[in-house]
């Protein structure tokens, strides 16, 4: 089944690479979802009749991967727990020109993927996401609200301000931007990577309304608050420091610097004074801080050389792909 539905998603077409030309991949990252699977396989079914809907299931325990193909999707599986190891996969293996990545849980709205994918087309963008407009009340708790209003603000404080909903889950992608994309993170961190190489490589990318429903009967969040929350801080912190390192380790060393001198500004009054360096232990203190300091900043300028370089390379591989909208390479 796989085989016949992938050779059907990469036939060559060789009109102007329009909406109705493109190969277009739906892709479904699941776990324990058998309670609303089947509705997103069929309302993306039914809003893209000419795409091919792949669900990826990571190690559930329930009926997800029976309900999913008896809906008519191409399932597939991914060992590693972890939603960042299924986009991973899917990024990996699936072959299209346009994905559209939407959660298994029924929630996003599926009429909304033709005017995402219609917008990605005529702008030429790289990513669409889907900014979430709850519908209603139980759709979106206050504490997400909350968490993401603040990690969309650090994210724009720190890399620039260009979407209102980092952590949504619905977006679309041109063919480039997921042939081009490093994937480091394991879990639902993933969606603040996804934005973050965006706003790093300045792709071009624009947000859409769409609404957003609570989960049907039955069905479960995987998110957890806290935990979650501080996982994708956490990524935040670990992308400022590599797409960032002067500024980061230069903080550092400012920081360094500072105690150095409140430490020393004491024992030079005294030395001044008397001649004498009555707390030696504390001028040694002093002096290795500056010291660390220093190589603080010298470590920031290394690393900030090997940033640009690594930038480059991921520009390099992002380029060796066609924009979304070209036409169709022959052969």
């Amino acid at each position: 089944m796989d085989e016949r539905v992938d050779s059907a998603a990469v036939a060559v077409d060789d009109r102007p690479l329009g909406q109705e030309a493109c190969r277009v991949a739906v892709l479904v990252p699941c776990y324990n979802e058998e309670a609303a699977v089947a509705k997103v396989v069929t309302d993306f079914k039914a809003a893209l009749p000419d795409a091919v809907v792949y669900v990826f299931d990571n190690n559930s325990t329930d009926n997800t991967i029976a309900v999913a193909q008896a809906a008519g999707a191409v399932v597939r599986q991914e060992k590693h727990q972890g939603k960042g190891f299924v986009l991973r996969r899917m990024f990996s293996d699936i072959d299209a020109d346009i994905y559209v990545l939407v959660d298994g849980d029924a929630t996003y709205d599926a009429p909304s993927a033709p005017k995402m994918i219609d917008l990605l087309l005529r702008e030429r963008l790289d990513m669409v996401v889907g900014k979430r407009i709850d519908q209603e009340v139980a759709a979106y708790r206050a504490g997400h609200r909350a968490g993401n209003w603040l990690l969309t603000a650090f994210v724009a404080a720190v890399f620039g301000s260009r979407f209102d909903d980092m952590l949504s889950g619905y977006r679309v992608f041109s063919r480039r931007y997921v042939k081009s994309f490093p994937m480091l993170s394991s879990g639902f961190e993933i969606e603040t990577e996804l934005t973050v190489h965006a706003l790093e490589l300045g792709l071009p990318a624009a947000e859409v309304d769409t609404p957003y429903y609570a989960r049907p009967e039955g069905s479960t969040s995987k998110l957890n608050t806290w935990r979650d929350g501080f996982r994708i801080l956490w990524m935040i912190a670990q992308l400022y420091r590599s797409e960032r390192p002067f500024p980061f380790y230069g903080a550092i060393g400012c920081v360094l610097a500072l105690i150095s001198v409140v430490l020393a500004i004491p024992i030079i009054v005294t030395f001044i004074e008397t001649h004498l360096v009555p707390r030696l232990p504390t001028a040694m203190l002093a002096m290795g801080l500056m010291l660390m300091a220093f190589l603080s900043v010298a470590v920031g300028l290394v690393l900030d050389t090997v940033t640009r370089g690594r930038r480059e390379i991921k520009l390099l591989a992002y380029l060796n792909h066609r924009a979304a909208g070209d036409e169709r390479r022959k052969g």
